[in-house]
């Protein structure tokens, strides 16, 4: 059995929160850095040790990574091994649009926005990628890794759209289906693979502070 402990990266400033950030490399919001420091420690102790830890290329989740390690008293393997970097468990990519106003979006939509994400599971951005893309991208790169680290714990610290796709993967359900999931800042899903396939223990669970 290989298990994934998938977390959200913590709280994107507030100039990032205010327009479609995607692929953008925001910065954290310092001051929830700070407010938050029990819900890492909690993250901390909920954590397995040893793990393989995964971020994406983005430093949200390189910085959210650290300071889950660090409110544990982070010690080796962790200080001495790099973290593994993974760019197919980027956020969705919503290339022209990155950058917009949540305002502006509806007027470039070609479809109806899906209820609880900004854009339908199906719709493609110019330049960028639709969440049924995004399914299809994750999915492999969790194949890859379930083969890869078989037998092992891999703490994945992601994003909100590929945490969504992973499980959609995992329950084989269309993007649309899965954007209906709820998948707050440092909340942790956890998945399993073994032979028999793919199994979803948890989805959106806050650690108790």
């Amino acid at each position: 059995m290989t298990r994934f402990w998938m977390i959200r990266h913590a709280l994107v400033a507030e100039n990032a929160r205010a327009v479609l950030y995607g692929t953008m490399d925001v910065e954290l919001c310092p001051h929830t850095l700070v407010a938050q420091a029990p819900s890492y420690q909690a993250l901390a102790r909920a954590l397995p040790h040893p793990a393989v830890w995964v971020v994406t290329p983005l430093s949200r989740t390189v910085r959210t990574a650290e300071a889950i390690l660090k409110a544990g008293g982070a010690a080796p393997p962790f200080l001495v091994e790099p973290f593994l970097v993974e760019p197919d468990l980027i956020e969705q990519d919503l290339g022209a649009w990155q950058g917009l106003a949540h305002a502006a979006l509806p007027a470039l939509l070609a479809a109806p926005a899906h209820p609880f994400w900004p854009l339908a599971g199906g719709e493609r951005p110019p330049g960028g990628e639709s969440m049924e893309d995004v399914v299809l991208r994750v999915g492999a790169a969790m194949e890859r890794l379930a083969r890869a680290h078989a037998g092992q714990d891999v703490v994945i610290v992601s994003h909100g759209g590929s945490i969504r796709a992973a499980v959609a993967h995992a329950l084989g359900i269309s993007a649309d289906n899965a954007l209906h999931l709820s998948v707050q800042n440092l909340s942790l899903t956890r998945l399993e693979h073994s032979s028999e396939g793919w199994r979803v223990v948890c989805v959106n669970a806050m650690q108790a502070a």
